[in-house]
């Protein structure tokens, strides 16, 4: 069904069909004229681009964890632990234990974000991180998390998510997300970022900046009661403002005692139900794509790109719900 077969079923009832066909005219050619304006900047930055698409380079071994820091049940199986079902609802204990562990991954995020220059490689990001996040008394919880091989995920331009540090220097023009997760005390925080790598196109600032607008909306219509697929709703409204596409194969989730974890938050127009209840934790983490939002996965099983090499941004933060709004978690 299309939009604007759902427009007419559920919209104002009062449209003559007259009205309706010219209201749809217009929304098409404005969505036409979206989609060329797209494809245009597409074109402009896949011809400026000076490298190669994204290739894998040489990762290195894990890095090691001190015995005396706490590590989630996980660590030692390179199984993909299964979703948990339930949801992360947390007394005023767990309360201060997310925010504990929400301004750590902030912090460490903000320190992997000064780290961003060209001929920097994402392996040295990933040792800077983890260094930080032991020396916290934390443990880097992607390290191990169904056999990812690092501590921290970076993803580089037509990267979507879950790309693994190795030995690829990022060059002028880059755009990258770290997504860094840290375990602390038993309980998990969950954030990320896209930085720009010295001079970045118009054209990729702006995917990068609507996106981050996108997680802001998406978290601004959360409080307690409120359902689920409104983040979605409010996301995909911004998104498809200035021509972008949401990728749908990615959701945000719950986290807490656990790494993920239902509910599953999806970032698309959906008809998913559940509402939000005062004392849950879960992520909203959006990715923006300029082209497709179609993706391949290498067979590393992590890295995931997108299938026409369009650049892709994503923004993520742990928010705990309050009867009246929601409170950021990963803020410092």
């Amino acid at each position: 069904m299309s939009w604007f077969s759902i427009l007419i079923i559920t919209g104002n009832q009062s449209f003559s069909r007259k009205q309706f066909v010219v209201f749809a005219r217009k929304m098409s050619g404005l969505e036409e004229a979206r989609r060329i304006k797209r494809e245009r900047e597409l074109q402009v930055v896949k011809k400026d681009r000076k490298g190669p698409p994204l290739r894998r380079g040489k990762v290195s071994p894990r890095l090691p964890v001190p015995d005396d820091i706490l590590k989630p049940p996980y660590v030692g199986s390179d199984i993909l632990p299964e979703m948990g079902t339930e949801y992360q609802i947390h007394d005023s204990e767990g309360i201060a234990k997310m925010r504990a562990a929400g301004e750590l991954a902030a912090r460490v995020l903000n320190f992997a974000g000064t780290l961003v220059r060209p001929s920097v490689t994402t392996n040295e990001i990933d040792k800077a991180v983890h260094q930080m996040i032991i020396d916290a008394g934390a443990y880097p919880s992607p390290l191990g998390y169904g056999g990812f091989p690092k501590s921290v995920c970076t993803s580089v331009n037509e990267c979507m998510c879950h790309g693994i540090p190795d030995s690829r220097q990022l060059q002028n023009g880059d755009i990258i997300n770290i997504d860094v997760t840290v375990y602390l005390n038993g309980y998990h925080g969950d954030t990320s970022k896209t930085f720009f790598c010295g001079d970045v196109s118009d054209a990729i600032k702006n995917l990068v900046k609507v996106t981050e607008e996108c997680l802001e909306k998406g978290i601004a219509v959360c409080k307690d009661g409120t359902p689920f697929k409104k983040i979605g709703k409010r996301i995909s409204e911004h998104a498809e403002k200035y021509g972008y596409g949401v990728v749908e194969r990615f959701v945000g989730h719950g986290v807490g005692t656990v790494f993920h974890c239902e509910p599953y938050i999806y970032h698309h127009r959906n008809d998913e139900g559940g509402c939000m209840v005062e004392g849950q934790t879960f992520t909203i983490e959006p990715i923006l794509s300029m082209g497709s939002t179609d993706c391949i996965t290498w067979p590393d099983n992590w890295t995931t790109v997108t299938t026409d090499g369009s650049p892709a941004a994503q923004f993520e933060h742990t928010i705990l719900i309050t009867r009246t709004g929601a409170e950021i978690l990963t803020t410092c």
